[in-house]
């Protein structure tokens, strides 16, 4: 996927600047997407060369100008047919999995150590998805607040985030006790 569509999905919910772009991939379409700022103007960019986006320039008086950008016709057509094609299959490349393969072999405590830090860091992320769940919800049932949505894509993608987050929290949890029970047992 190209980040293009991650960042016409986004202007969906409407124009927004460079800088709000940003933080809107950290805080929802990191679930699925990674972008430096950097690369996120850089496309910006060429998309507006392209036609797919526009950007206005706004004023502002203690701060340096910004620009915000919205979907063209063109952009929503080019989303329109990227949502039309089958995706590409999803692939891992993980080298922690890399590192829990090779552990016979390597420094189990550092591959204990890169264990811990990844669960953490995965509950550290459900507990924000957890948040920006309830301000989706804002006190509604699921069912009711999708029924109501006037978009259900943000709030499906983070249930798919949560419940990654999740597994990645089981299975390191999981891999922790396999090895402890290996320390364990005699060999």
């Amino acid at each position: 996927m190209a980040l293009r569509n991650a960042l016409m999905a986004a202007l969906l919910e409407g124009e927004a600047s460079g800088y709000d772009l940003a933080k809107v991939f950290d805080a929802s379409v990191a679930n699925f997407w990674m972008a430096t700022p950097q690369q996120l103007y850089r496309e910006l960019d060429r998309m507006a060369a392209e036609g797919l986006v526009r950007a206005r320039l706004v004023h502002q008086e203690r701060r340096p100008d910004k620009r915000l950008f919205s979907l063209t016709d063109a952009g929503l057509q080019a989303l329109h047919a990227f949502t039309a094609g089958p995706p590409r299959p999803g692939t891992i490349r993980d080298e922690l999995l890399v590192q829990v393969q090779a552990v016979d072999a390597g420094d189990q405590a550092a591959v204990r150590a890169a264990l811990e830090e990844r669960a953490t860091a995965a509950e550290a992320k459900v507990a924000r998805y957890e948040k920006l769940r309830a301000r989706l919800l804002d006190g509604r049932f699921e069912d009711d607040y999708l029924a109501e949505a006037e978009r259900v894509g943000p709030y499906l993608t983070l249930m798919r985030g949560l419940s990654f987050e999740r597994e990645n929290v089981r299975w390191c949890r999981q891999a922790l006790k396999v090895l402890d029970l290996r320390v364990a047992a005699p060999h």
